[in-house]
């Protein structure tokens, strides 16, 4: 059986890959948050030294957060726990699980972008910060790890239909940016599981190193 290690598989788009992945029959390994906070750097390493035999097949990073604010109001708080959760807690779980996956000579990882790494908009000056970091990580462990047949890349969904969304998206912005999607709506998390799942499975072989944009046709209108 193989097994997924994914954060913030609870909800959202989190919550659709742990499904699609189960579906296919993977063990889903998902820290809670008392069993590892992402803001904490010493509870992730934690984690992992009571889990030092922890082998894993596909390691999505999907926790994020999403504080919005202009640059001049953006708190010192908001700004390190934006860059904990979304940047540096994925490095230091992928250091943490690459090692098993080269001795094995088979390792898929999967960093949840955003669009905001690709594009940007007003108050998303943090967010974008760290969805463009995640690619970086991207990039090099794709040049890293190839030769140990551990493919790497980043899915970048736009607008979907979470409760982050909808948060941060009311219902009225939301018609309007509706007419700013060629298809005309937001993402179903179930349609981005769908292409983590590729990319996290043994029918991905080649692709490695990519930005893989899903939003509709939003970016390129």
């Amino acid at each position: 059986m193989k097994t997924l290690f994914i954060t913030g598989g609870n909800r959202g788009i989190g919550l659709a890959i742990a499904k699609r992945f189960r579906d296919h029959g993977y063990q889903i390994i998902m820290p809670t948050r008392q069993v590892m906070n992402l803001l904490s750097l010493k509870s992730i390493e934690n984690y992992f030294k009571k889990n030092k035999n922890l082998t894993v097949d596909c390691l999505v990073n999907n926790a994020g957060i999403n504080p919005l604010a202009e640059i001049q109001n953006i708190k010192n708080s908001d700004l390190m726990e934006t860059v904990n959760v979304n940047l540096i807690a994925p490095l230091l779980i992928t250091r943490a699980l690459t090692d098993g996956m080269k001795k094995r000579g088979y390792g898929r990882i999967i960093n949840i972008g955003s669009i905001w790494g690709v594009v940007s908009k007003e108050k998303r000056c943090v967010y974008s910060m760290t969805k463009n970091g995640i690619h970086g990580i991207t990039n090099t462990l794709a040049v890293e790890l190839g030769k140990y047949n551990i493919l790497v890349n980043t899915v970048c969904p736009g607008y979907v239909n979470t409760a982050l969304t909808k948060k941060n998206v009311p219902l009225k912005e939301a018609k309007k940016i509706y007419g700013e999607i060629p298809l005309g709506r937001f993402a179903e998390p179930e349609e981005i599981a769908e292409i983590v799942y590729y990319l996290g499975s043994e029918n991905n072989t080649y692709m490695t190193g990519q930005k893989i944009v899903v939003d509709g046709g939003f970016t390129v209108k």
